[in-house]
């Protein structure tokens, strides 16, 4: 990956916490970012990695899937588990539909593939960034409720903590309740134009209705087959 010299730093740098094992990656990955206006701090393995990361502070978390001493997916997985909503955009030289259903499942919110090209990286960050942002206030419809300001769902009086991903879905499809949200809306809504497939929402759908439905008696999250999904007010 080269680093081609950028026109000048842009307004508005990100703090970026970047856990990747490779010091030559890594290097070249922190220059460029920097250069962009990025304030970047850097982890070599995945233990040291969550240390940094469960003290927050960080916009975006850039995160190698393929780390010493704790892999990418069980990192990103505890700092879910601990209540972290902060957008990770993971990093692997797998290109596997799998492996990015795996990411997602354990909260990663984009995927990117090396080698890629460094301003497709300050991209992604940036989009990432900006989707992971908190917008309206809370929503509720029939026994549910969301805020995206702390990422928390809560039912029958109790708090449930979502992923960033979990929680865009959740945002959307409580909005438009009772009506049917379209799947290519909800992915548009979730990742950005063009971010994920059907695969994929299938997955974080599953992750929500295990969290949302499944601990009580009625279910709330609906599908409609080769349509989308809504919620419906318990019968």
């Amino acid at each position: 990956m080269s680093s081609p010299a950028p026109p000048g730093p842009p307004a508005g740098g990100l703090r970026v916490l970047l856990i990747e094992d490779q010091h030559d990656i890594a290097a070249n990955i922190w220059d460029f970012l920097e250069r962009r206006g990025h304030e970047v701090d850097h982890c070599a393995d995945g233990v040291a990695g969550l240390a940094r990361a469960l003290r927050g502070g960080f916009d975006v978390i850039v995160l190698d899937l393929g780390l010493p001493r704790l892999d990418g997916l069980a990192l990103c997985r505890r700092l879910r588990e601990a209540g972290h909503g902060v957008p990770v955009l993971m990093l692997t030289a797998r290109d596997t539909l799998d492996d990015r259903l795996r990411g997602f499942a354990e909260g990663a919110d984009d995927y990117l593939v090396k080698p890629f090209a460094l301003p497709e990286l300050d991209a992604r960050i940036r989009a990432v960034q900006r989707r992971g942002r908190p917008v309206a206030g809370e929503v509720a419809y029939a026994a549910l409720a969301y805020d995206p300001r702390t990422l928390t769902a809560r039912r029958e009086g109790r708090d449930i903590p979502l992923t960033r991903l979990q929680g865009a879905l959740l945002d959307v499809l409580l909005r438009e309740a009772p009506r049917i949200v379209p799947h290519a809306r909800l992915i548009e809504s979730a990742w950005g134009p063009g971010g994920a497939d059907t695969a994929a929402l299938q997955t974080q759908v599953y992750e929500l209705r295990t969290l949302v439905d499944r601990p009580f008696a009625q279910p709330l999250l609906q599908s409609v087959r080769g349509v989308g999904y809504r919620i419906v007010a318990p019968a």
